[in-house]
């Protein structure tokens, strides 16, 4: 019976996902581990046999600093299994995680690692949008307003993106750092477009951000349709409006190199197109 109940509770494995946040954790006695490779090997051995115990299993990075600021918030000793315990426990209820499912760690990180980019990026984004205050004309909200005008845009673009599958990416010049958030969504021909709500709403924020904050920046769609080429469009933020990159600029941003300067070749089966007019304008006319 006790082993019955056992497969009715979940497990929560925090994870030390590189060598710097494994070494972070070394100073305390209490941390059996002293090489990276060995404790990922355990790590994953441990899932694969909560996994053959039918427990359902979710898997979180363990952030060294993160956990010593929970320990001294909860006057907690951190040189301790238990505190470990508990922090990971936390972890299960708002970090980055997932469902293991018997996939291999070489796979399962680099997907973990990103959502947590993708988590705190998000999280940086509404914190910027709820720190610009009211609009000193009409008292609006402006992090809520250009939260609203961002989610027109987003509509608008795939609308007129049409049938086909769209990858969209944002990125805006932050005060403190560069936001960047990625966008995947299916166009059918006769429907709204499906996407994944939590993805859509990272990037609307990211976006929100750009035009609430003025910043420099950009979106850049790609639409892949059956038996057509691809098709990027692209435009740029400036002073808080999205402006379409005319088909030549489109051309120009994918064929230099970034670092370099230098020229590129094109993209085989790729059509560079200016950006088509959207806009995020309140149709009650708000400032």
């Amino acid at each position: 019976m006790r082993h019955r109940l056992r497969r009715e509770v979940p497990a929560t494995v925090g994870l030390l996902a590189d060598e710097q946040d494994f070494t972070a954790m070394r100073r305390y006695e209490s941390f059996a581990f002293d090489d990276h490779t060995t404790y990922l090997r355990q790590a994953e051995a441990l899932l694969r046999t909560l996994a053959a115990q039918q427990l359902h299993t979710t898997v979180a990075l363990f952030d060294p600093d993160e956990f010593a600021e929970f320990c001294d918030e909860a006057g907690l000793d951190p040189d301790s299994a238990a505190s470990r315990s508990r922090f990971t426990a936390e972890l299960a209820g708002r970090g980055a995680r997932l469902s293991y499912t018997g996939q291999p760690l070489r796979s399962l990180l680099p997907e973990l690692i990103a959502m947590a980019v993708r988590q705190a990026t998000w999280e940086y984004a509404t914190m910027l949008l709820a720190d610009i205050g009211q609009c000193a004309d009409c008292g609006q909200d402006i992090g809520r307003a250009a939260f609203d005008s961002a989610s027109r845009i987003l509509m608008r673009v795939l609308e007129k993106a049409g049938a086909g599958t769209h990858h969209l990416v944002c990125s805006v010049s932050g005060p403190d750092e560069q936001l960047l958030a990625v966008l995947h969504a299916d166009g059918p021909t006769a429907a709204p477009a499906r996407l994944d709500a939590a993805e859509g709403a990272e990037f609307v924020t990211v976006l929100a951000a750009g035009l609430a904050l003025e910043a420099a920046g950009g979106l850049v769609l790609r639409t892949t349709a059956e038996d057509a080429p691809d098709r990027l469009h692209g435009w740029r933020l400036d002073q808080g409006r999205l402006r379409p990159l005319t088909a030549g600029e489109v051309f120009s941003a994918y064929c230099t190199d970034a670092a370099t300067g230098e020229p590129l070749s094109p993209e085989p089966g790729v059509e560079y197109c200016p950006g088509f007019p959207v806009t995020g304008d309140d149709p009650e006319g708000h400032c």
